[in-house]
């Protein structure tokens, strides 16, 4: 059996003295396969995660866990080692990638969004705006879409997510009950630019729900870098955004 085409590494493992098992997510979904000598000075930096590669892996039965080859595309990971605030986008994504994706089930959106956002994660300004937009298409590929759709007028706009449903409401709509709801950026609605202050809100309305519905049904934390990330974010903003990630 042979799978050929673009991927992203999203996470390895030391196998071994000089391999690595890695997991690349692909149009397909997410693919494990052992990268022999993957360890090797020769080929470290070709399976840093968050890397996107062009990748051959093979296996004589389909079930095994196969091996790779693969020609680095893009350096995402040093590209993102300028900066400590790309390197920890980085990160947050490649881990919630990893960790949410189940193995082998195609997830076209949330490849093509990872791959727009590490495309783009030395560009100042883009990858924390995108990585909040690619939360909710992963969300909504495992399921758990969130709702903003309104038959409201233009005067009254969405302005909350219900924590409860998932379902955005508007200024009106909420009432008394503002101080429960999650506040919906409007940058996720596709109107403005996002500041810190609005991606501190995304990540913590998209972290509401993967900790509830992705990984609180797997009996599993939030993955530790995109805690860090929200904490980090939330410090900068002198701990004014709210509320925690999830």
């Amino acid at each position: 059996m042979e799978r050929e085409g673009p991927g992203i590494v999203v996470e390895r493992a030391q196998h071994g003295e000089g391999d690595f098992v890695v997991a690349l997510l692909t149009p397909g979904g997410l693919w494990k396969g052992l990268a022999k000598g993957g360890a090797s000075r020769r080929q470290a930096g070709l399976w840093e995660v968050g890397n996107i590669v062009s990748a051959r892996w093979t296996a004589r039965l389909p079930e095994q866990l196969g091996a790779y080859s693969a020609e680095l595309v893009r350096p995402a990971a040093a590209l993102a080692m300028e900066t400590p605030d790309s390197l920890a986008i980085l990160r947050a994504a490649c881990q919630l990638a990893a960790q949410a994706l189940p193995e082998r089930e195609a997830a076209p959106e949330s490849f093509e969004g990872l791959l727009r956002l590490l495309a783009g994660i030395d560009i100042k300004g883009f990858a924390l705006p995108e990585l909040c937009r690619w939360e909710l298409v992963l969300l909504r590929e495992l399921g758990f879409g969130l709702d903003f759709s309104s038959s409201a007028g233009s005067n009254d706009r969405l302005a909350y997510v219900s924590p409860r449903t998932g379902r955005a409401v508007t200024f009106s709509e909420a009432g008394n009950w503002v101080n429960r709801l999650l506040p919906l950026p409007e940058f996720l609605l596709g109107e403005g630019e996002a500041d810190l202050k609005d991606c501190a809100a995304a990540l913590r309305l998209s972290g509401h729900f993967l900790t509830r519905d992705v990984f609180g049904a797997r009996h599993r934390p939030l993955p530790p870098a995109r805690q860090a990330l929200y904490e980090q974010v939330s410090l900068r903003l002198g701990g004014k955004d709210g509320g925690d990630a999830g």
